[in-house]
């Protein structure tokens, strides 16, 4: 009673005769909606609105482009990852992008201080700017400080990181807050495999709250 292909979702969805000779519960078990690389729009949105989220059709479209990626790599996408990366995207600023990521290298080691260098797109100019740090995820958070100084000038506050599943795949979720100059204090989060994208996704989407705010405040 586990459905993962669009399609196939969408038909269990919408007349689960069409796949399910009997209802799953005449013999104890559950109907389970898989995200996963098969996994269609129409399935995924009906997973997530089963979970209370209700994501806009852009939002949307982004979660299932990132569950296809992780699919795509062979994870499997448990429902802990699905809602992280729901929770990561659902708290972006969609309507204010003003701050996006371009790339980002990293380089750590055992005798190597960590460095990180960023190339971000601000008003679409791109600005790169490189920095050492304690580890990489510093490394990376001070050359996104680095360029947005001037136009955010923003200080992470609080910085939480929670690994959903086990493996050394796991989705990896931060959750942050960071403050600006005027005291205005946004939470952000960010959801990815790797820890210092997930980071930069979290620090990227506080300043462009942030900065969000800024521009409401100043339109009333």
């Amino acid at each position: 009673f586990a459905h993962e292909s669009g399609i196939h979702t969408r038909g269990v969805v919408v007349k689960p005769i069409t796949f399910e000779p009997f209802s799953p519960e005449l013999v104890g078990r559950q109907r389970k909606l898989i995200a996963g690389k098969h996994a269609g729009r129409f399935g995924i949105k009906a997973e997530l609105t089963e979970a209370g989220f209700h994501p806009t059709e852009e939002q949307l479209k982004e979660i299932v482009t990132r569950v296809k990626e992780l699919g795509d790599k062979g994870k499997t996408v448990t429902d802990a990852d699905l809602f992280a990366i729901a929770r990561a995207v659902m708290g972006k600023t969609f309507e204010e992008k003003i701050v996006e990521l371009s790339d980002l290298a990293v380089v750590t080691g055992l005798r190597v201080i960590p460095t990180a260098s960023v190339k971000l797109i601000m008003d679409g100019k791109e600005y790169i700017a490189a920095e050492t740090g304690v580890g990489p995820v510093d490394a990376a958070i001070k050359a996104i400080q680095k360029i947005t100084d001037s136009l955010a000038n923003v200080r992470l506050t609080e910085y939480r990181l929670e690994a959903l599943t086990g493996g050394s795949d796991a989705v990896a979720e931060v959750i942050i807050k960071v403050e600006d100059r005027d005291g205005n204090v946004v939470s952000a989060r960010g959801a990815r495999e790797d820890i210092v994208m997930a980071s930069v996704e979290a620090m990227i989407n506080g300043i462009n709250k942030i900065l969000s705010k800024r521009l409401r405040r100043t339109q009333t």
